[in-house]
């Protein structure tokens, strides 16, 4: 099974744990960093044995002590997490919220059991009903992790976070032909507005074709305001437009992505926001003319190599390449 992964430092990382009445680490994500030290470490794992089978206790241990970034999650960084059970009986123990609690933060979780399973259990605890596998025996194990772990590397949501603010309005053609340098492929996209309060132009579900959203993009009109609250609109963001209920993909493992556009300095603070984004998983990207503040919009960016200086947003097309980083490269056409 494992030669279905790529493991590297900058690629799949490993972890693998065993359970019965309470779970046993063999290995943690940060442990090994070669494909052939995984698979030498798996090749002598011994059976833990033990009875009763607790799968929701062995469901909280992995979300509290492997999804961590002590223990090598990269979850902070974007990185899908993927979470692969398998399992030849049913639970003793309640598994509905653990369940719950590991696909709120982001992971995928793959379930595969053997003849022995409860079914309706094993739907439960997957992401959703596809990601649920019975095996008859070991020999099917690997097409299920194939169907596991082929995640598409396309599916991404995408979110505009646009200054409407007063002081902008004559940069806002500029940021609109940005926006509508999108790319072909499987992104949802949501464009947002900002001066004293936020204005959702349209949601991540809102359109399901890309010449929909650019249509819809090309009619936007510059909200104007002031003061521009940024931290405000940050907040806005995380609660209403990345949400699942208006098309956010967190919890099936899809990358999500928030670009902002500020001419200048914001009214209220932007850390507490900036970090919440991070702690989500979120990769912010800023762009800042003249007028914003640089410190402030490397505070907001999820790295500071994530916040671009534009003399102005006329020059944002000059982006372009920078940004199309192997995370986000399908973001943008050159």
């Amino acid at each position: 099974m494992v030669d279905k992964f790529n493991v590297d430092e900058n690629k799949d990382h490993v972890s693998v744990v065993q359970y019965s009445r309470t779970p046993s680490v063999e290995f943690f994500l940060n442990t090994y960093k070669t494909q052939q030290d995984v698979a030498a470490n798996v090749q002598s794992v011994r059976y833990k044995g033990g009875t009763p089978l607790n799968t929701g206790a062995a469901l909280h241990f992995v979300k509290d002590n492997i999804f961590t970034a002590s223990s090598g999650s990269r979850h902070q960084q974007g990185v899908p997490q993927i979470l692969v059970l398998l399992t030849g009986g049913r639970s003793s123990d309640d598994v509905r919220n653990a369940a719950e609690n590991l696909r709120g933060m982001g992971v995928m979780v793959c379930v595969v059991g053997t003849k022995n399973a409860d079914t309706l259990e094993i739907q439960s605890i997957s992401q959703e009903a596809s990601h649920a596998f019975f095996a008859a025996d070991s020999s099917d194990l690997s097409v299920c992790l194939n169907a596991c772990v082929i995640t598409d590397p396309n599916r991404r949501d995408i979110v505009f976070l646009l200054d409407g603010s007063d002081g902008s309005q004559q940069r806002f053609p500029d940021i609109k032909d940005f926006v509508l340098n999108l790319d072909e492929n499987r992104d949802r996209v949501a464009v947002v507005q900002y001066s004293r309060d936020a204005t959702v132009n349209f949601y991540l579900n809102s359109y399901s074709s890309k010449n929909d959203v650019l249509n819809s993009i090309r009619t936007i009109r510059h909200k104007l305001g002031r003061p521009l609250n940024i931290g405000k609109a940050l907040e806005f963001v995380r609660d209403n437009v990345f949400a699942a209920s208006v098309g956010g993909r967190r919890a099936e493992s899809v990358p999500q992505y928030l670009y902002v556009f500020s001419g200048g300095r914001s009214g209220d603070d932007v850390r507490g926001p900036a970090q919440s984004l991070k702690g989500n998983g979120i990769k912010t990207f800023t762009f800042g003319t003249e007028n914003a503040d640089t410190l402030e919009m490397q505070t907001i960016s999820f790295t500071p190599a994530h916040n671009f200086h534009v003399t102005s947003f006329h020059n944002l097309h000059f982006h372009n390449s920078r940004i199309r980083t192997p995370e986000c490269r399908c973001c943008f056409s050159p």
